[in-house]
């Protein structure tokens, strides 16, 4: 893979339950390869959309534990400055590109939770804000991610490109592709700087 300029995954799920001696294979690969920027396109009746997932951190950067003998689970929600803002500069980049090639204004929509999770999501937004002020050709807004899924579901055509954490934009993402084909025929894009990894978004659906 360190050799390849593309990557093709195929169709794999990880266990449910704790294995000894797992790990993530395709989680290992995004983070081995700086592979930091997950896109996942929709395109559907009215709808032409892609959701900007950052790739590296948040609830997957696999810090978890037992605590209390065993009575109590804690993982922790890494966001840094640095992975916001370079996911939140792929999202700009690709939302300017695609205003060209449409012939339409460029929109971006920050996704998050920061008026619960004030510490890191407060991060996330300050950090992709301030990235999307060197874009005044963009359309910026921001929504929490709650009201990012309702409206993904009721009404997702007002959308151009979305970015967000890297948990709330896997489930985002399961959300959209209802409005193209279903999460069966769902395509995702890990990229970093010169490499890419392609996959299933359903991995191993049965």
């Amino acid at each position: 893979a360190r050799a390849a300029d593309a990557i093709l995954f195929g169709a794999v799920a990880s266990p449910s339950h704790a294995v000894p001696g797992y790990s993530s294979p395709i989680v290992r690969l995004r983070r081995e390869l700086e592979l930091y920027a997950n896109l996942r396109p929709t395109r559907g009746a009215g709808v032409d959309l892609v959701i900007v997932r950052e790739n590296t951190e948040g609830l997957y950067a696999g810090r978890e534990r037992l605590e209390d003998g065993g009575e109590t689970a804690v993982a922790e929600r890494v966001i840094t400055r640095r992975a916001s803002s370079r996911i939140a500069r792929a999202a700009c980049e690709l939302a300017r590109r695609r205003a060209a090639e449409l012939g339409r204004p460029g929109r971006l929509t920050i996704v998050h939770k920061a008026n619960v999770l004030r510490v890191s999501d407060g991060l996330f937004r300050e950090a992709a804000l301030a990235v999307a002020g060197d874009y005044p050709d963009l359309a910026v807004e921001e929504l929490l991610v709650d009201v990012a899924a309702m409206r993904l579901a009721q009404e997702p055509a007002r959308f151009d490109v979305l970015v967000t954490t890297n948990l709330f934009g896997d489930i985002l993402s399961d959300v959209a592709c209802i409005h193209g084909g279903g999460l069966g025929v769902a395509a995702s894009a890990n990229l970093g700087d010169g490499r890419g990894l392609f996959e299933p978004v359903h991995g191993a659906a049965p």
